[in-house]
């Protein structure tokens, strides 16, 4: 097995202590959440139906998907590599997914304890900031188990097997990867379903408050936070630092060689101590907007990050490219390395810094475009469709400028050298994510304060002003969710964007390793299935079908939150049909059987998605070859990029106009502004919390998977001997599988829309 330095092994078993640490102080976070006071009677069996209404679901959910990694451990088996590769890299997909389920259980599990402890401490002195500091201190759990587990979990595969790291890492990505996809479509689905259902009715149909303890959705809808927005969230957030992690490798080892490999683990290593420093010095100041306070701790945190990389960067590497020796053929860089990798490192954590502040401008309350969307409500709910919408399409085009940006920025610092800036985009997502403690903090703040929101006015155990200060917790709360899933799309497109050269890179071998038994150039079937030319016609058709499948899977994800909506929606207002006691408060809503219709449709959902994000890019792979799939890649991170940018800010504007109107402004609650804005967020439900978020595991799902496949798309492609039928035979299966998932996923609709108008028409005879 090859090996690596002495040095490099020290230092990696060094960053895995670091690890430990991490994880430590995460058990250390967590007592002191947990040692705050858990409030009155009322409020802890509201808190214990969401706690059992989650808990239920996610181990649903990771049961079922116990059945899908243990079948795609054995078809990694199935791919080239010689025998020690291969078993690692299975038994790495299946550490990466268990890491994946276990930070998004853990976001969830603490989380539901966490929404009563700020609930109770809304009415004590300093409620405010006591409450800002246990929803923070929440979100830092689970941020410091992120790093500890991700840096962890590579300084293992490092370990063990050195040189080959990084093609067992690829098991490790792709694990982490396929279960933050299934973990953030399914809880987005359950989410959105309840809220969208429990809004529709509640609201707009009964004109009772958001968490009125007579709509039998609320439990619900709570649960759905913690399901989509902890577990999902926290699942994606440590997938996109394993695979930034991986490409970083695989790429490092290739460009630079063995300094290559191991900066990028010091550079997350640093992000460990980045993270305790946000999350203990992020305390919100007496009459300060909590924004404020979580900005500052972000920006603090940022620049500890850029300092201590710099001097790692100075400290670790040599001052020529020269003495950097890697398989590709990086050409003639001049320049000190110190300074090109440092700079990488610094345009990451720009680049975080500049997507807060435009996804903050574009969804924030005090901000011009949320309140142009909220004074369209006084026209009713089509101008408020419409206007989020073009919120939405126009800060896609900003924040994808600001990414494409910061890839030519890296590109100039490698002096235009391929595969030198390849490295250096991995880099700047490492350095990305050195903030990610915070982001993640920053994330679990919102469903935190919007649980505990619920949780006051259920049991209307809570002042006029703990109320007051809660509502203000959950609006930043807002703002906070959807900047994280702001700096998550960004983080996605770097990510992805290296491991497109990984995938360059696996090819390059392949071919290497064939040899003499490359086929004639002159075939122009090879010739066509090998080009990475983009006035290739065939090329060109890998593009389209890639954004296509973007908008494919975002369509199936919001079609699956409106069915379940739907049934949601027909079974509340059979209870408030049937069931005339529960307006009084003589009948208690039956909650259980809402979690049930959430549970079971979001599980049955799960499937398609997972589906066609394994099997397109098998399909185009091997019936097309590997041109048109790196096609197929670029046409996924372009569309993906604009595509997840546009459904979570237009979302998070409609959500935050909602929240102005509730305020008191433009006739607030109940009247017709009211139902205008509470549409606007209906819509905006699935973009921003079921399809847009869950697009940033897509792209990289697939580009994980366009990567395990590559050795075997070039061996059946490119060979002498190639045999073309079973090609074929290979993709014909894989698009049938893909193709097969999205029939019975419209047939499961069209089932679904006659069952749903049977209920009502029956419901209107009545």
């Amino acid at each position: 097995m090859p090996q690596l330095g002495t040095s490099s092994l020290v230092i990696v078993a060094v960053i895995a202590l670091v690890a430990v640490g991490a994880l430590l102080l995460a058990a250390r976070l967590r007592s002191q959440v947990l040692e705050a006071d858990e409030g009155s009677t009322r409020m802890r069996e509201i808190a214990a139906a969401i706690q059992e209404g989650a808990s239920a679901y996610l181990t649903r959910q990771l049961r079922t998907l116990a059945l899908f990694a243990a079948l795609v451990f054995c078809l990694l088996f199935l791919l080239p590599g010689d025998g020690g590769v291969r078993v690692g890299r299975s038994v790495a997909f299946l550490l990466g997914a268990a890491f994946s389920a276990a930070i998004g259980y853990l976001g969830m599990s603490l989380a539901v304890r966490a929404n009563l402890r700020v609930a109770a401490s809304a009415d004590r002195p300093g409620g405010k900031e006591t409450g800002a500091r246990i929803a923070f201190r929440t979100g830092g759990v689970v941020g410091m188990s992120v790093v500890g587990l991700g840096l962890l979990g590579a300084c293992l595969v490092v370990l063990v097997f050195r040189a080959n790291a990084p093609a067992v890492l690829e098991g490790f990505g792709f694990g982490a990867a396929l279960l933050a996809m299934f973990m953030r479509v399914g809880g987005g689905i359950f989410t959105k379903a309840a809220d969208v259902g429990a809004d529709l009715v509640g609201k707009v149909e009964q004109g009772i408050p958001e968490d009125d303890p007579r709509n039998a959705a609320t439990i619900a809808d709570n649960v759905g936070d913690n399901v989509g927005d902890c577990a999902g969230m926290a699942a994606d957030l440590f997938e996109s630092y394993a695979v930034t992690l991986v490409a970083a490798l695989i790429l490092g080892k290739a460009a630079l060689g063995e300094q290559g490999m191991v900066f990028p683990l010091i550079v997350t290593a640093i992000g460990a101590l980045v993270a305790v420093v946000g999350v203990y010095l992020t305390r919100m100041r007496a009459n300060e907007n909590g924004l404020r306070a979580i900005y500052r701790g972000f920006a603090l945190s940022a620049v500890a990050g850029v300092v201590l990389a710099a001097i790692a960067a100075f400290l670790y590497l040599p001052s020529s490219f020269d003495a950097l020796q890697g398989t590709a053929d990086i050409g003639d860089v001049s320049g000190d390395p110190r300074l090109v990798i440092a700079g990488a490192v610094v345009i990451g954590v720009v680049l975080a810094g500049v997507i807060l502040a435009i996804t903050g401008y574009y969804t924030g309350t005090t901000t011009r475009p949320t309140q142009h969307v909220a004074a369209t409500t006084r026209t009713g709910a089509a101008t408020v469709v419409l206007s989020g919408i073009g919120v939405g399409f126009e800060s896609a085009v900003y924040t994808a400028g600001v990414i494409a940006a910061a890839i030519c920025g890296v590109f100039l610092l490698a002096s235009g050298s391929i595969w030198l800036s390849l490295f250096l985009i991995a880099v700047a997502g490492c350095g990305l994510l050195t903030t990610v403690g915070v982001i993640v903090a920053m994330d679990t703040f919102g469903p935190v304060s919007d649980n505990a929101q619920g949780i006051a006015e259920m049991s209307g155990e809570v002042s006029e002003n703990g109320a007051a200060i809660l509502t203000e917790l959950d609006a930043v709360g807002n703002t906070t969710k959807a900047i994280t899933k702001g700096i998550a799309i960004a983080t996605a497109v770097l990510a992805a964007t290296a491991l497109f050269g990984s995938y360059a890179d696996a090819v390059s071998h392949s071919l290497t390793s064939l040899g003499d038994n490359v086929a004639d150039a002159s075939d122009a079937l090879v010739a066509s299935m090998m080009t990475y030319q983009v006035i290739s016609p065939i090329t060109l058709v890998g593009v389209i079908l890639g954004a296509a499948t973007v908008f494919l899977f975002s369509g199936l994800a919001v079609d699956a939150v409106t069915r379940a909506a739907g049934a949601i929606v027909l079974e509340v207002r059979r209870q408030f049909r049937t069931m005339p006691g529960i307006m009084t408060g003589e009948q208690r809503p039956e909650y259980g059987r809402v979690v049930d219709i959430c549970t079971r449709d979001s599980l049955r959902e799960l499937a398609t998605p997972g589906l066609l994000a394994a099997f397109a890019p098998i399909a185009v792979g091997f019936g097309l070859g590997v041109g048109p799939l790196a096609g197929f890649l670029a046409g996924a991170i372009a569309s993906g990029v604009l595509m997840a940018v546009f459904l979570a800010n237009s979302g998070g504007t409609w959500d935050n106009a909602k929240k102005i109107i509730e305020d008191g402004q433009h006739g607030g609650k109940g009247s017709p502004e009211h139902a205008a804005a509470v549409i606007g967020d209906t819509v905006g439900d699935p973009f921003k919390d079921t399809a847009g978020p869950a697009i940033n595991p897509l792209i990289k799902v697939m580009n994980l998977v366009a990567v395990l496949v590559a050795p075997a798309v070039v061996t059946m492609s490119a060979t002498a001997d190639a045999n073309h039928t079973l090609r074929v035979a290979v993709a014909v299966v894989a698009a049938l599988i893909a193709g097969g998932a999205v029939l019975a996923s419209r047939l499961r609709a069209t089932r679904t829309d006659r069952a749903n108008t049977a209920e009502a028409e029956s419901a209107a005879v009545h």
